[in-house]
């Protein structure tokens, strides 16, 4: 039997027909007509079968394919879709990257916006405490007071046992207190403002910095080291680990300076200060000596403090009192001392007499010094006085003028008269100068009549040009007929207007008058001229301003129009008394007058002249000077060589010619 199998067509061969193998076929002799008959009737059926079977086969492969189509798609697409949500990944975080980096530059930039508002802006004030002011000075006097306890009672509690153990929790107590005093003191310097470009600083950052960089600051950390800690190691009979709080010193020494500059007696001041510094250093001395004598031995030779079991020589106060005795006489080298027995005796007593011999060569100096500064002032009177009363004897002035001149300078020295003020206030810049001399003039100037509507520059003009004059009893300040040459406003005294035999009084005049105004204005038509109309004399001691008509038109030459204004002030006053003479004054300016002016002006156009020919002489020279230089170095000068023409160049030039 032959059967029929249809052969499978691999994937690679989809198109092709498919194909009928015959298998185990056998031939039998007999039956070979059956056969063929039977293949005949059955071949029709069989090739129908054989093309279902393959149609099948082929929608199934179709079905296969469709499948793996659909599969391939659907692969294709997820891969898509796995690469767009990769790219879209990516890109969202390339945006919050890009997001992130843009939010990091705007907080860069806003940061920086800041920074330059914080540069922009002025710095911040704080309260700040003026150095030359009141509260700076308070708070010196404050510091002072833990400086001063730990000057003088360290070095006591350390050396004399008793002071430290009978009174310790005082000692902690005012320890405490004079550490947080200093702690305040450093915040206080943090706040103290200095002057830059004349102006106070107030910038908190500038004060802070200042402060830490000075030396002062190092000073301060040294003084506020927490030595008290080393009470647990030491126990508590050592409070000489407490000697690094000497070292605010200097504000002790600021007080007293400053004290110094506000007081009114600086001399005795001056005085008390170095009597604290000897006392200070002989207490400093005694504290020495009776520790000395501890490491000897108490009682061991004459030399050194007694035996402190003697009741007599027991007691704290006998033991300080005995060591401040020794250590002044030593360091004062004036009285006798128990002598050295041993070689460190010697050695101690040797440095004790070196040091006294300073500080007696200091007290003499300083003392001496001292004595003469507050006798200055009336040594140089007195020397005025006496060359006075030496011209007077030489000249042999009447003793009546003579007594009179003497009084006077009483009387100066009495009332705190005998100061030259332009001496005393030429050390002022103008400006101070001028407000004293208003603080002190201004008041009685302006009572003048002609100078009462006066511009507020010449007023102080001329307050610094007013000069004080004392008379004495009985002297006359002007007389009649008398060239006016001044004007004067009574300060203090009292004046009488006499007639010529100087006994009959007419008018007293008092504190605020004044005279002599119309005559140093020399208005012209003036009936009296220049003359002094009356005799004034002095009824007591009396105190004028004096006001020179020369110091006046010095200072009406920059304001016309107050000289203006004055001279119309003074007509009318001359019209009121009957004094002026109108057709003279009508006439116009005085011929003397503007000859006196065009001479100024001739003279002043010789003086410029003369400068314009010095000028023009000294540019010629200069300008000869600097030709010569100029020659000189082109003589020194070499000429450059002449340069050498390339090839190129040559023969080029000799073509074209």
């Amino acid at each position: 039997m032959a059967k029929v199998a249809p052969s499978v067509s691999s994937p690679s061969s989809r198109l092709t027909p498919p194909t009928i193998v015959l298998q185990d076929m056998e031939e039998e002799p007999g039956d070979v007509r059956q056969g063929d008959r039977a293949a005949q009737r059955a071949g029709a059926g069989v090739l129908f079968n054989v093309n279902n079977s393959n149609n099948n086969e082929d929608d199934e492969e179709k079905k296969k394919k469709k499948k793996e189509k659909k599969e391939k798609k659907e692969r294709k697409e997820k891969k898509e879709k796995e690469k767009q949500e990769k790219k879209e990944r990516k890109e969202k975080k390339q945006k919050e990257k890009e997001e992130k980096e843009k939010e990091k530059e705007k907080e860069k930039e806003k940061e920086k916006e800041k920074e330059k508002e914080k540069k922009d802006e002025p710095p911040k004030e704080i309260t700040v405490i003026d150095p030359a002011g009141n509260t700076y000075y308070y708070w010196l006097a404050i510091i002072t007071m833990p400086v001063m306890y730990n000057w003088t009672l360290i070095i006591a509690r350390a050396c004399f046992e008793e002071l430290q153990s009978d009174y310790l929790v005082l000692w902690f107590v005012v320890d405490l207190v004079s550490d947080l005093i200093y702690i305040a003191d450093m915040i206080f310097r943090t706040r103290t403002g200095y002057l830059e470009q004349g102006l106070l600083v107030k910038d908190e950052q500038k004060l802070r910095e200042r402060y830490t960089k000075s030396f002062q600051f190092k000073l301060d950390l040294v003084s506020m080291i927490p030595t008290d800690l080393l009470y647990l190691v030491f126990g508590l009979k050592y409070p000489e680990i407490r000697l690094n709080k000497l070292f605010r010193f200097n504000r002790m020494l600021e007080f007293f300076q400053r004290t110094e500059t506000r007081t009114n007696y600086p001399n005795a001041l001056r005085i008390s200060n170095l009597v604290m510094y000897i006392v200070i250093i002989i207490h400093w001395n005694a504290c020495l000596y009776y520790s000395f004598s501890k490491a000897i031995g108490f009682g061991a030779d004459r030399f050194v403090y007694p035996d402190p079991a003697d009741p007599e020589f027991g007691r704290l106060i006998r033991k300080y009192a005995y060591s401040m005795y020794w250590s002044t006489l030593t360091l004062t080298t004036i009285g006798e001392t128990p002598p050295p027995v041993e070689n460190s005796e010697y050695i101690f007593v040797v440095t004790d007499f070196l040091v006294g011999v300073l500080i007696f060569a200091t007290i003499v100096g300083n003392v001496g010094s001292m004595i003469t500064n507050m006798n200055a002032a009336r040594a140089d009177f007195q020397a005025r006085i006496d060359a006075i009363k030496q011209y007077m004897s030489f000249r042999k002035v009447t003793k009546d003028l003579e007594k009179r001149v003497i009084k006077w300078f009483d009387f100066l020295w009495t009332n705190k008269k005998a100061v030259d003020e332009r001496e005393v206030l030429k050390y002022l810049p103008d400006k101070l100068r001028a407000e004293i001399a208003i603080n002190v003039h201004l008041d009685t100037l302006k009572k003048v009549r002609i100078f009462a509507d006066c511009e507020a520059g010449l007023l102080v003009e001329l307050v610094l040009k007013l000069q004080p004059q004392v008379y004495s009893p009985g002297d006359y300040i002007c007389k009649k007929g008398d060239i006016g040459r001044e004007m004067y406003i009574i300060k203090e005294g009292k004046l009488a207007v006499v007639a010529d035999d100087g006994i009959k009084q007419f008018v007293v005049l008092s504190d605020g008058s004044y005279f002599g105004e119309i005559s140093i204005l020399a208005i012209k038509g003036s009936k009296a001229g220049n003359r002094r109309t009356a005799n004034i004399r002095s009824i007591g001691y009396s105190d004028l301003f004096c006001l020179s008509k020369d110091d006046l038109m010095e200072a009406l030459t920059e304001y016309p129009d107050a000289k203006a204004m004055l001279e119309e002030k003074g007509r009318q006053i001359l019209m009121k008394d009957g004094l002026l003479d109108l057709e003279v004054a009508a006439q116009g300016p005085d011929p003397k007058e503007i000859e006196e002016k065009v001479d100024r002006m001739t003279s002043t156009l010789d003086v410029l002249q003369t400068r314009y020919a010095r000028l023009l002489a000294e540019h010629e020279a200069t300008h000869s000077k600097l030709k010569h230089r100029v020659t000189r170095l082109e003589r020194k000068l070499v000429p450059p060589p002449p340069p050498t023409p390339d090839p190129q160049t040559a023969k080029e030039e000799e073509e074209k010619k």
